[in-house]
């Protein structure tokens, strides 16, 4: 039966569906082959924070610079959330259905995304919040030149292949995704931009 539904089909939709199973086969090894030839570096082990972590760990070092009393995991109208400001009633929260239902329930809720700023805290909350330095601004250099290369450990005299080297192998550990801050990979990649635009061909 099966002969004869496909010389039922016209030839063009025959030879397409053959190649393109014969394409998604040959992708599929070259993927294969690429993953084995050369694997992902593993994991560092050891303490890793990952981002909902450092989240709440950036948050609780605000919420205690502008010493504003809080308590983590705090339970209110049946829902856990990951910050409560008792003295203000101010819910501080990840989960999006968490945030709709407390606002619902006449609690003020504040919905922290994973990437906004912990500085940007400030503005959503329903109180004057004290003006507090997130961070020493970095005074510009009289090299910036040498100073990108430094902070990517190369020497003024390395190529274009040494700085995108180099910079790959930092980015592995300062990337937001990967533990790193956002200022610190901003700062990578300013570095990587500069150094690989004075770099030896």
């Amino acid at each position: 039966m099966l002969p004869e539904l496909v010389s039922s089909l016209p030839p063009w939709l025959v030879f397409g569906l053959l190649g393109g199973g014969l394409a998604s086969v040959v992708v599929a090894g070259v993927f294969l082959v690429g993953g084995r030839l050369f694997p992902d570096e593993p994991s560092p082990t050891g303490h890793r924070v990952d981002g909902s972590a450092r989240r709440r760990m950036e948050i609780r070092s605000y919420l205690r610079a502008i010493s504003e009393p809080f308590t983590e995991d705090h339970t209110i109208h049946g829902e856990t959330i990951e910050f409560y400001l008792p003295e203000r009633e101010v819910a501080l929260t990840f989960d999006a259905q968490a945030y709709f239902r407390l606002e619902r329930a006449g609690t003020y809720t504040v919905l922290c995304e994973h990437e906004m700023p912990v500085h940007a805290l400030g503005r959503r909350l329903p109180f004057d919040v004290p003006k507090f330095d997130f961070g020493s601004r970095r005074t510009p250099s009289d090299d910036p030149v040498g100073e990108a290369f430094d902070h990517l450990g190369l020497a003024r005299t390395a190529s274009q292949e040494d700085v995108r080297d180099a910079y790959r192998d930092r980015v592995k550990s300062v990337h937001p995704d990967h533990g790193g801050s956002q200022a610190e990979f901003k700062r990578l990649q300013e570095a990587y931009a500069t150094a690989r635009e004075h770099a030896a061909e």
